[in-house]
């Protein structure tokens, strides 16, 4: 069995439930500015959060960058860090056009995709030198799925095993990360990587929802018998469990198809009925899962921050759990928040 993913030792109370995405701090949706950025990381410590996850992907270096100017300000032991490995960043060659990928105004720098053991000590220390931050609590092997990778996934996923992941757990043995992981947007693999090496945690993105559960059939049962601690991210997929069945919605990274609306305006309507909100049901439904330790929300406005803290407090009443699984919305055996006891700490303490 893995061991628990460290916790803060001063842990405010939301610290435990819920973590601070930075993908926006890297210009995600919008050229956010330094100031506006700085506020949103003041205004998210304020409100409770505790946790922060980055990667060198995001802005390709812009967050890191951010966030490690905010940190570095705080006592190290008031808050949880994590960032991914996977791609390291190098100047573009002369004249070289790079990709922007999602990032309306990323730095100019160019990611290089790299599972090798050379290469994810180049970007943890590359991450390091950005944070500017003395330690990395939780590093993560990063987009190592077939989305990300399609035809050349089964190589890199084999040089992972033999590098990323080696890599990083002698780190771990040496002391100088505490936990591993992976952020991981499709649950068979995640489930694949769970069984192949020994992690402490898997972050995994829009494979858990009020929309979906797939992650239901194979991992989170594995993740339960290993031990892993699971932080579910992409809770609102894509925005459409936010703003709702409406025009033009997105899910999964694109166009919101037709069965999706049909059953995102269900589900809104069942949240009418009840008088809760889309979102909140959206944010607090994973933690249902004895496995779910924390629910990770990417915030890029100052409005964002107050939203997310409102939604996870909010409300809900079992009885609108129980009417999702009555008209089929969800399956009878899904768990759903407040059905059993358990440990709602964002990682267990060591």
């Amino acid at each position: 069995m893995t061991a628990a993913c460290p916790t803060p030792v001063r842990a405010h109370p939301l610290s435990e439930r819920i973590g601070f995405g930075a993908s926006g701090l890297g210009t995600l949706t919008w050229n956010i500015p330094d100031d506006v950025a700085q506020s949103i990381l003041e205004e998210a410590f304020a409100g409770g959060f505790r946790y922060f996850d980055t990667s060198p992907l995001y802005g390709h270096g812009l967050s890191e960058l951010r966030l490690g100017r905010f940190l570095r300000g705080l006592p190290r032991r008031d808050f949880l860090l994590s960032t991914k490995v996977g791609r390291y960043l190098v100047a573009p060659k002369a004249g070289e056009v790079v990709d922007p990928g999602q990032w309306v105004a990323p730095l100019g720098l160019k990611p290089v995709l790299d599972y090798s053991y050379d290469g994810t000590l180049r970007a943890l220390e590359q991450s390091v030198n950005r944070l500017g931050v003395a330690s990395i609590d939780i590093v993560y092997i990063h987009d190592l799925d077939r989305r990300n990778l399609g035809a050349d996934f089964d190589r890199h996923y084999a040089q992972a095993m033999n590098g990323a992941y080696r890599a990083l757990d002698d780190l771990r043995r040496s002391g100088d990360i505490k936990a591993i992981g992976a952020g991981i947007n499709e649950a068979d693999v995640a489930a694949d990587l769970i069984s192949d090496c020994d992690l402490d945690c898997l972050m995994l993105a829009g494979r858990y929802t009020l929309l979906e559960q797939g992650a239901l059939d194979r991992f989170l049962p594995l993740a339960a018998t290993k031990g892993v601690d699971v932080v579910v991210a992409g809770v609102f997929n894509s925005g459409i469990l936010v703003k709702g069945p409406v025009a033009g919605a997105h899910y999964d990274y694109g166009e919101a198809p037709p069965e999706i609306i049909r059953k995102a305006g269900e589900l809104a309507r069942v949240c009418v009925e009840f008088g809760v909100s889309l979102p909140a049901a959206a944010v607090q439904f994973p933690f249902g899962h004895p496995c779910v330790k924390t629910v990770v929300v990417g915030m890029s406005r100052l409005k964002s921050v107050r939203e997310n803290l409102a939604w996870f407090a909010e409300p809900i009443p079992p009885a609108f759990w129980r009417r999702l699984r009555e008209t089929g919305l969800l399956g009878t055996e899904t768990p759903i928040p407040g059905e059993e006891a358990q440990d709602a700490r964002i990682f267990a303490t060591p």
